[in-house]
């Protein structure tokens, strides 16, 4: 039966620690192994409840996908899966691999992908992301996943951290083999690129924009190759807020600091936001109703009304959940704040 779900608010941690912290055909039914697997090389320590395997699978447009596919050790018979992708300029290797390692150890077998052009994947140019291809991408891993043969393909579901929060809501409304999706920390790009945080940016402003990334073309054509922009998250002063926490995550080694992550060492094209701002993410999110969609959030996030207003959007049955103290970045990581109790059940009510 479905049920209809409320808007909550989730206590994770201790209240000290919470107050502190103000998609296409797979290229074989088995896993394809990297060659001379290397050592770890995760932002987070290794589990040794879980097995890890490096794997490469491909999209719709041929582009090859590089994963970290995680399977619970001892497990019988064949499991629920779930495909995670993001944050939005991260690698498989930063949150979205803690997450899948995480609910490897609850059960399910997970696979973290690095999204086309980016990271270990394949794709040229490079640091360009599509809220078509990487829509794609999320189906492609599902395709992966429904060929392993641990995997129940009828029990499959998706998570998106970030920007790949919207990704993954625009998979799960088009690609109905994905039978529950959830967000952490979700951002709409397609509506950032257009309209500025809180929806600020004028129509006149917009309009300029859109002129100067046009002008970017001819320099781009003129040069053979797309411009980068200036490296991400190197603070000079006087950054709002959440600057700082993007780089507190991104920038220190002893947190999140990956060098393939264009976030922590490079820069998306200058170009990059033409797509999302003519392809709205999120136009459909209301037909991935009937299947249940959970939207986790930081209280404290600059990116909160994200999840709040595609909460508004999306049908029935829908959750969402409010982590108190937390702000954007803490989601990323913060073990104690991430309600891994609450994706578990939600998962495992669900993925049945």
């Amino acid at each position: 039966m479905v049920c209809v779900m409320k808007t909550n608010i989730i206590r994770t941690g201790s209240s000290k620690a919470i107050a502190g912290m103000a998609l296409a055909v797979a290229i074989s039914s088995e896993p394809t192994q990297a060659a001379n697997q290397p050592a770890w090389d995760k932002t987070f320590p290794k589990s040794e409840k879980v097995e890890h395997q490096k794997v490469t699978f491909k999209n719709r447009y041929g582009i090859t996908l590089s994963a970290d596919l995680y399977q619970p050790k001892n497990r019988n018979g064949k499991l629920a899966a779930i495909a995670l992708s993001g944050p939005f300029g991260a690698v498989k290797e930063q949150s979205s691999g803690l997450y899948a390692q995480t609910m490897a150890e609850r059960g399910f077998v997970t696979v973290a992908f690095d999204p086309s052009y980016t990271g270990e994947s394949g794709g040229e140019p490079r640091h360009v992301a599509s809220p078509d291809i990487n829509t794609e991408d999320f189906s492609a891993a599902v395709d992966f996943l429904g060929l392993q043969p641990s995997v129940d393909r009828e029990r499959i579901g998706i998570i998106g951290i970030c920007g790949w929060g919207g990704m993954a809501l625009s998979a799960a409304a088009v690609d109905k083999r994905i039978r529950a999706v959830a967000t952490s920390t979700m951002y709409d790009i397609s509506r950032l690129m257009s309209k500025g945080y809180n929806d600020k940016t004028t129509k006149e402003e917009r309009t300029k924009a859109l002129e100067q990334l046009s002008q970017q073309r001819w320099k781009d054509a003129e040069n053979g190759k797309p411009e980068l922009g200036p490296t991400y998250n190197e603070l000079k002063g006087g950054e709002p807020q959440f600057m700082v926490e993007y780089a507190d995550y991104y920038k220190k080694k002893e947190r999140g600091f990956h060098p393939r992550a264009i976030n922590s060492n490079g820069s998306w094209t200058l170009t990059n936001p033409l797509s999302f701002m003519n392809f709205p993410l999120l136009t459909y999110i209301a037909e991935i109703s009937p299947r249940p969609l959970l939207l986790i959030h930081g209280e404290k996030a600059h990116s909160r009304y994200f999840s709040e207003t595609a909460y508004k959007a999306a049908a029935e049955p829908k959750e969402l959940v409010i982590i108190p103290g937390a702000n954007h970045v803490d989601l990323y990581d913060r073990v104690n704040l991430i309600p891994w109790e609450k994706l578990t059940a939600f998962f495992t009510e669900h993925l049945k």
